[in-house]
């Protein structure tokens, strides 16, 4: 299995169908395997060999498609970065991971030149310029890369290293989580499955591209030939407008997309007509919201999705079958489905056993989806993986049927807006601010973004500080979405176990006592 077969074989069935289309750019599949084997051999020819990191900063766009592909080609390993990382988030995944080339378009351009100025980020060798304004002096221009030469597939598959998705780590710095490309061609080929996309598939992409969940959807649809559209990131009428000009077919969006989409005002005022799948995932839907969309998208059907970057990242689907009201699956759309094919479930208590139908315990996952492991960590790795078992850190219960009920979360998470954030890189900055004697960073129920971050504080005796000056210290230090957006502070110590670890579960319990599960 490797993911570049896809390209060739598009090439012998459909060399003329549309590949990518974003504004007025439109590539056919034959055109497009040309442009990347030609990205490819420049790519190579910046120094880049096999195995080497070539990382992108950027929105969506055919581009980051092309990059995508043409870094496989070349025989390197692709790191999407998250482009809501703060400078020094930015600087740790390319130093960490030892990019050698770096492509950036013109939103993020400014801050990827200062950083190299300081040398910050000393192992980038040469940076790409993806937009299509003047090029920078210090970047090489996209167009400049598709010459008169071709590069040969570099024909890298199954167990190598396809790419390197850095998620939040609990030890409170980013883990690199390594994906063969047997671990993406299956999930690509267990996306398609579930979802029955075919060729005929016009898939939108509207959620940021360096997500792994739109990264799959991306290969599922190049696996079974269909045709990709592009918009710069997910606004409501962008959205709308797009989905009508191409008739789009499907798409993936977080729940808080789907929230802001079938809220807008404008959603009347197009023919949505064409869509038929939405793929939702990342945190849970509140049930509100996905019967909202379902009376205001009649002719579209709903597939929640569940997993982790970790496992490429599917693990189980609840289709349309259970986005109903009636009959014996009403509602098992607040479940997160049944494993999907090639993957196997269990849920486990403390010491990996299974438990009961209906108790709750652990997610493990075991199959071919399951990394290779994190970057240059075999300790965490270890702990992550036994015998062939993922531990996800979710809690669930699973009922006689096999469908998956998330409860809780064994990790310190939180999930806001479809971003994972974790509790101690939060509280590893805010330890930094003077005078703070003990910091816990809970998740608190959210409408809009499912739950948000909130930060309790207990200052030494006698000093104090304002709410705002704790989140604005944290806005110069994190990305914004990792930012609490409230603060409360204590003067007695907080709740802890025997072990002498802060008990979050009680300090979450004021804020989700009217709430049936702890995520929201």
């Amino acid at each position: 299995m490797y993911i570049t077969q896809a390209l060739k074989r598009n090439v012998q069935l459909f060399p003329d169908k549309t590949a990518t289309a974003y504004m007025d750019r439109t590539f056919t599949w034959k055109e497009s395997l040309n442009r990347i084997s030609k990205i490819a051999f420049s790519i190579k020819e910046l120094g880049i060999s096999v195995e080497d990191r070539v990382a992108i900063l950027a929105h969506n766009s055919d581009r980051y498609f092309e990059f995508l592909y043409s870094t496989s080609w070349a025989g390197a390993v692709f790191v999407p970065i998250n482009t809501r990382l703060a400078p020094p988030e930015i600087e740790f995944w390319i130093n960490d991971s030892e990019c050698k080339l770096l492509f950036v378009d013109k939103n993020f351009s400014d801050i990827i030149s200062n950083l190299k100025k300081e040398n910050k980020i000393p192992t980038i060798k040469n940076i790409v310029y993806l937009s299509e304004d003047t090029c920078p002096d210090n970047m090489i221009s996209y167009d400049d890369l598709i010459t008169s030469q071709s590069a040969e597939d570099e024909l890298r598959g199954y167990d190598d290293l396809a790419g390197l998705f850095y998620t939040g780590g609990t030890t409170g710095r980013s883990k690199g989580v390594m994906l063969s490309h047997t671990n993406m061609v299956v999930d690509a080929l267990n996306c398609a499955l579930m979802a029955n996309i075919n060729e005929n598939a016009k898939w939108l992409h509207a959620a940021p591209m360096f997500h792994i969940a739109d990264c799959a959807g991306l290969f599922a649809i190049s696996q079974v030939g269909g045709s990709h559209y592009f918009i710069p990131g997910f606004i409501p009428k962008l959205f709308f407008e797009a989905v009508s000009k191409f008739k789009i077919t499907e798409t993936i969006l977080v729940p808080t997309m789907v929230n802001m989409a079938v809220h807008d005002s404008e959603i009347t005022n197009f023919d949505l007509n064409s869509l038929k799948k939405i793929m939702y995932g990342a945190s849970p839907m509140p049930e509100p919201v996905i019967v909202k969309a379902m009376e205001m998208l009649p002719n579209c059907t709903f597939y929640h999705a569940y997993g982790q970057t970790e496992c490429a990242p599917l693990l189980t689907c609840s289709g349309p079958e259970t986005h109903v009201f009636e009959g014996p699956l009403a509602y098992k759309f607040k479940s997160c489905g049944k494993a999907v094919a090639g993957v196997e479930l269990k849920i486990a208590d403390e010491d990996g056993n299974e438990v009961p139908r209906g108790e709750v315990g652990e997610i493990y996952a075991r199959g071919p989806n399951i990394m290779l492991g994190y970057w240059r960590q075999r300790e965490l790795t270890d702990k992550a993986i036994e015998k062939g078992w993922m531990k996800t850190g979710d809690g669930a219960k699973m009922d006689t049927e096999g469908y998956v009920f998330i409860v809780d979360r064994v990790k310190d998470m939180i999930i806001s807006g479809g971003e994972n954030i974790y509790s101690t890189e939060v509280e590893n900055i805010i330890y930094q601010i003077k005078d703070v004697l003990e910091c816990a960073v809970i998740g608190v129920p959210d409408n809009k973004w499912g739950e948000t971050v909130h930060a309790i504080i207990r200052m030494k005796k006698n000093t104090s500080i304002e709410e705002k000056d704790v989140i604005d210290y944290c806005h110069k230090n994190i990305a914004g979405f990792k930012c609490p957006k409230s603060v409360s502070f204590r003067d007695t110590p907080m709740p802890v176990s025997g072990a002498g670890k802060i008990l979050k579960t009680e300090l979450r319990k004021p804020f989700w006592k009217d709430i049936d599960k702890q995520v929201n």
